[in-house]
Order: C-alpha cells, then sequence, then structure tokens
C-alpha cells in the first residue's frame, strides 16, 4: 500500500490528481491526447474509398482493425507485465505513429490491410501498461476515483477526436494527409512524454544480503484457474453486448417506427453529456459503496433502460430508456473498470485488465451484430430478449465480485512514483489497491 503521512478521509476530485505522483497525471493526461488525436477508425472508409477502394473493401479494412485492437490489449497485458508500462508504453506509441504515417503512401490494398491490422494492434498495447501502472500508483481508497479520471479522458477525448479531425480533413483542402500526420505526431510525442515520465520497470523485490528475488512468473492460463474472475470476464462480454445496441438496433427500430432521427441524435447527444459531466461527481457518492453493489445495479440498469425501448417506440420512451442505461453507465463504470485491477494477484494485474479490455471490446464488436440480426428476425419485439442478455451479465457479476480484494503477492513490485512538486516521494508497491 502507499506509504503515507496521514491517511485520507475521502477521494476528491481534485485532490485525488493533485496528490498523484507525475507518472499517474502523465497517463491521464496521455489517455485523453491519445483519444484526441484517434482519428484513423473514424476516417479510415472514408480514406479507403477516396483512394477508390469499394466499399465492402473499406468495410473489411474496419473489421480487421477492429480485430487488431482486441488481439493487442491481450499482447499489451503480457508486456505490462514482462517490460514494464513505460517499455510497452513507448513501443505502442512510437510503433503505431509510424504504421499510421505509412498508411499514405502504402501503394496497394494487401499492404494496406496488413498496415491497419498492425496498427490497430501495436497501437492498443498501451491500454494495459498504462491501467496497470495506474492501479499500481494509486491507493486502495482512491481506485475508483481515479479509474472514473481515465474514463473521463476516453470520454472526453472521443468526443472531440471526430470534430477536430473534420477540421484538420478541411484545413487540408479535405485531404488525408494532415490528419494522419497529425495522429502519427500525437502518439509519438505520448511515446517522448511516457519514457521521460513514467517509472522504468524494477525488480521485484531483494533478500536482506541485497540478492534480487525473482518475480513470481505469470501467464494467462493462470488467470483463467481464477474462475470468479472467469465469471466476471463473461459478464463484461454480455454487459458490453447489450450495451452497444444503442448504436445499431435502436436506429433501425426508430427508423422503423417512421420517427425523425432528431430524437435519436438527441438520446444520443444526452448520453455523451450526462457522461462527461456527471460521472465524476456521482462517483465520489459511488466509490464508497462495495463494488459488488455498483457493477451489478450498473449492470441490471442497463437491462431496464433496453427493456424500456420495448414499449411503443416514441420520443419519450426513447429518451427516458437512454437515461435509464445512461445512470447504470455513470454509477458503475468506474468501478468496472477498477475492478480488474485489484481481482487478482499482483503479478498477474496487466493481464487480468489486458483480458478485461479484450472481453469488452469483444462484445461492443459482436453486441451490434447480434443486435441487428436479431431485429430483422423479431422487430420491435427484440428488447425484451436483448435485456435478457443484461440480466445474465448482472447474475454473473454479482457472483464473479469478491467482496474483499485478494491477498498481495508474497513478492511484489516495489514503484517509486515521481510526486509532484511539495507532495514528496510517494513509495508504491504491487499491491496497491488491494
Amino acid at each position: 500500500m502507499a506509504t503515507e503521512t496521514k491517511p485520507r478521509e475521502s477521494a476528491a476530485i481534485w485532490a485525488t490528481f493533485r496528490e498523484s505522483p507525475l507518472a499517474v497525471k502523465t497517463i491521464l493526461g496521455g489517455v485523453f491526447v491519445n483519444r484526441v488525436g484517434g482519428f484513423l477508425n473514424i476516417f479510415l472508409v472514408l480514406y479507403l474509398v477516396a483512394r477508390g477502394y469499394s466499399a465492402g473493401q473499406a468495410a473489411l479494412a474496419l473489421g480487421i482493425y477492429g480485430g487488431g485492437a482486441m488481439v493487442g490489449v491481450l499482447v499489451g497485458g503480457a508486456l505490462a507485465n514482462r517490460l514494464g508500462a513505460r517499455n510497452a508504453t513507448v513501443i505502442s506509441m512510437a510503433g503505431s505513429a509510424g504504421l499510421i504515417a505509412s498508411l499514405l503512401y502504402l501503394p496497394n490494398y494487401p499492404l494496406l490491410l496488413v498496415a491497419v491490422a498492425l496498427v490497430s494492434l501495436v497501437g492498443q498495447m498501451y491500454r494495459p501498461a498504462s491501467a496497470t501502472l495506474l492501479s499500481e500508483l494509486t491507493p486502495e481508497d482512491r481506485q475508483v476515483m481515479i479509474f472514473a479520471m481515465y474514463r473521463f479522458g476516453l470520454n472526453l477525448g472521443t468526443t472531440a477526436a471526430p470534430l477536430i479531425g473534420f477540421a484538420l480533413y478541411n484545413l487540408n483542402h479535405q485531404q488525408f494527409t494532415l490528419l494522419f500526420w497529425g495522429e502519427a505526431l500525437v502518439a509519438l510525442a505520448y511515446a517522448v512524454l511516457a519514457f521521460v515520465a513514467l517509472p522504468a520497470k524494477r525488480a521485484r523485490g531483494a533478500e536482506p544480503d541485497g540478492e534480487v528475488k525473482a518475480a513470481p512468473s505469470g501467464s494467462y492460463l493462470e488467470m483463467f484457474r481464477d474462475r470468479r474472475y472467469t465469471l466476471y470476464l463473461l459478464a463484461t462480454f454480455f454487459n458490453a453486448a447489450v450495451y452497444m445496441q444503442y448504436l445499431s438496433t435502436l436506429p433501425l427500430d426508430v427508423s422503423a417506427a417512421g420517427l425523425e432521427i432528431f430524437w435519436y441524435t438527441l438520446a444520443v447527444s444526452l448520453n455523451g453529456f450526462i457522461v462527461i459531466a456527471f460521472e465524476l461527481l456521482l462517483t465520489k457518492v459511488s466509490q464508497r459503496w462495495p463494488m459488488k453493489l455498483t457493477i451489478g445495479l450498473a449492470f441490471a440498469l442497463v437491462g431496464v433502460g433496453v427493456a424500456f425501448y420495448g414499449l411503443p417506440m416514441g420520443p419519450a420512451v426513447i429518451i427516458i430508456a437512454t437515461l435509464i442505461w445512461t445512470l447504470g453507465e455513470i454509477i458503475g463504470g468506474p468501478s468496472v473498470f477498477a475492478y480488474p485491477a485489484v481481482a487478482g494477484p499482483a503479478h498477474l494485474k496487466g493481464r487480468y485488465i489486458g483480458s478485461f479490455q479484450f472481453m469488452f471490446g469483444l462484445g461492443t464488436a459482436v453486441g451490434p451484430v447480434i443486435g441487428a440480426a436479431l431485429f430483422v428476425e423479431l422487430g420491435h419485439a427484440v428488447w425484451p430478449v436483448l435485456a435478457i442478455g443484461s440480466l445474465i451479465a448482472t447474475v454473473l457479476a454479482l457472483a464473479a465480485v469478491r467482496p474483499k480484494p485478494v491477498e498481495p503477492d508474497p513478492v511484489s513490485d516495489a514503484e517509486v512514483g515521481t510526486a509532484t512538486p511539495g507532495d514528496g516521494p510517494v513509495l508504491v508497491t504491487a499491491d496497491d489497491g488491494r
């Protein structure tokens, strides 16, 4: 646990950020900057079509991009343990910078597909590493709040990215050169910042005579022996698959009902605004609740909101249902993201986080396809069926989430975070947050 001169009474938003080490501030800022510069997945289809490729070829490239991203977080989870967060982040960001720029100059479609796969794989490797270090450098009473800040950066950057990308596209006379080079430079800048500000990987520990003790080895196979966490991964998949229906099945149903698309766009905009404006504030309260309660409540509210869409479709139903599942998102989102960091032993933390991000990404990729297929068969009656997925997620989460964190490893990482001026050094061990 973090060594402190006095206990903290609560995890306030500004106090949590101000008292965090420089490495934590770097990660939080880097997540935002990286998302702001994340133009590729938004403009990839438009870029390929502009180069003369068919809509089918562009869609295939986008699918490969998504698949590469899911593999990337698994690879990143392993690299976070083997190389340390700094090295994994530098490799990820520097590698993706070169690959993104190369897309502008590759001469044929097969090479473009290879580059797209590598861009997404390499570019996502930093995420488990960043989340692992974020957890390791944060004390137990601030885990949920720090992951709420992490989500805030993700959401804010994701919201701003399309607007900034569109501005660069028009500034370049509706060409993609400035846009892709801008994303490459952002990734390279974050690689340099991570190299300077993040702590290097340290030895696991030492005997009294100074001999370094070997670190426990770990693998994804060892992680899967944790049956309760495997249930949590399944819960994550079902929840993510149902959650993503607002991007696929909902617009299909709104269109089939003959409603103005304005009501759909208003609901989606409300979701984004509420999450950005209120999630951090609500986390000041919800962080005090047991994780089992907040995660179970979040998954259940997603299901209630989705089931509410099953009422006769109209503007009020669209807005109210969206507000219900948005409430679940802001209540439990930070805890859902924080739990993988405290669910297992320290030497497997990167793999616990990487597997969570993989299952979340798999759910977001598969969910829209399943939802759209069910809508074709069932029409408006699809919503109660989809809500069953949330019921499954809720039951699995309640069975999976431990009331108390696991015991720390007998041998754990020792990291010294670089504190902000005036804070003094903070000794942090890898069982932080356990």
